[in-house]
């Protein structure tokens, strides 16, 4: 199981703390497969671009006004935390659907 979020975002933390055998891959450092964002893009579309995120308000309005595969490539950590990849099974943040779909309490 890969856990694609920050390493300093406390929900992620939680995340990571919740599933011991999970691996994080920090967006920032290790940045995210295209494959890996290209079906997360699809299956989650704009809830995947958090937009009350600091670097969200910092992009000027050209910015945000581009593609969103082409802006969370230029700026990963616009991605909402965490994506946790289960196999072909993806989760988009640390919601109470999701802790509850991986049996997590």
């Amino acid at each position: 199981m890969l856990v694609f979020g920050l390493k300093n975002c406390d929900t992620c933390r939680k995340a990571l703390k919740s599933l011991p055998d999970a691996q994080l891959l920090d967006v920032r450092s290790d940045g995210i497969p295209a494959e890996v964002l290209s079906q997360a893009l699809a299956e989650f579309g704009d809830s995947l671009v958090n937009t009350r995120s600091t670097t969200w308000r910092n992009l000027h309005d050209s910015e945000r006004a581009r593609p969103q595969l082409e802006l969370l490539e230029a700026h990963p950590s616009l991605m909402k935390r965490p994506l946790i990849v289960d196999g072909e099974t993806m989760y988009l943040g640390w919601t109470q659907d999701t802790r509850a779909a991986l049996g997590v309490a």
